[in-house]
């Protein structure tokens, strides 16, 4: 992950220079999308660091909801990006712009092609949340590079067709857009401790209804952490002769989340069918 993010780093920084050097918008929203990739890179990887991190007397979750803040301000830039790269490209439609280098366009381009390339073969066996997002990211942006290689090659042969340069820019600049946008959704989702869009409350309820000697399950939460860390806090409702193995009956339901449902934070309490019945389960 650490060296997928420094060549996406790498690659962003090139397609900067070669765009401000040769005169391309395409190529400098292509930086722009590959900010894209190093933001998914980089968020992934301060999960993996961060949620090493041992939890303190005030953060008892550790720190890995800096990852959503980080993502906060991620969006932000994105959406400064994609606004400038929009009125460049419209400004470029309307007046005509000072021939591009394509040469140093192309060139830079193939980096990126290649650059992301090599980011995809180290990332396309690592099944994790974060890995796959950002294997996304990277392919969405190999793309978007050879489309700039390809616009290129067109306006060698065709030197009139200048408009394909800030068109490419528009393309890419809704590239980002929708990023940006899955992003925001992403963060109002983890923030609002929605249940996470892959599971299925029901589903989680009778699975856990399932364990042996449990009757009923309710007050069912589950909610994001941060990117691949879940938690579930739940009431489980046991006959009265099976009180006396509540760490079987424990042992069992979490075994039956961390298997199907990768949820390892969770809280649990077990109650009786006759507690159940007068305190909770007719509110529920």
């Amino acid at each position: 992950m650490a060296l997928s993010l420094a060549v996406a780093t790498i690659i962003m920084l090139a397609e900067a220079l070669g765009g401000w050097l040769s005169g391309s918008l395409a190529l400098l929203s292509d930086a722009g999308h590959m900010l894209t990739d190093v933001a998914a890179l980089g968020l992934a990887l301060l999960a993996v660091v961060f949620g090493a991190r041992p939890a303190d007397p005030r953060r008892t979750y550790g720190y890995r909801r800096l990852e959503v803040l980080a993502a906060q301000f991620n969006v932000a830039t994105l959406l400064a990006i994609t606004g400038w790269i929009g009125w460049e490209a419209v400004q470029r439609l309307r007046t005509p712009h000072p021939p591009i280098a394509l040469g140093t366009m192309a060139g830079v381009a193939s980096i990126g092609v290649l650059g992301n390339g090599v980011i995809l073969f180290w990332l396309q066996h690592d099944h994790g949340i974060n890995a796959r997002s950002a294997f996304l990211h990277v392919l969405g942006d190999a793309v978007a590079s050879v489309a700039v290689l390809g616009g290129a090659g067109l306006m060698w042969l065709r030197p009139d067709l200048a408009w394909v340069d800030p068109v490419l820019s528009l393309g890419i600049a809704l590239l980002i857009l929708w990023g940006a946008g899955r992003l925001i959704v992403e963060i109002t989702h983890i923030l609002m401790e929605a249940v996470p869009a892959h599971l299925d409350v029901a589903e989680v309820e009778r699975a856990m209804a399932e364990a042996d000697g449990v009757i009923a399950v309710h007050d069912l939460h589950i909610w994001t952490i941060s990117s691949g860390l879940y938690a579930l806090s739940a009431h489980v409702v046991v006959h009265a002769e099976a009180m006396g193995r509540n760490d079987a009956i424990l042992q069992d339901v979490k075994s039956r989340l961390r298997r199907a449902y990768a949820i390892d934070h969770t809280t649990i309490q077990i109650e009786s069918a006759e507690y159940a019945h007068i305190d909770d389960v007719h509110r529920h």
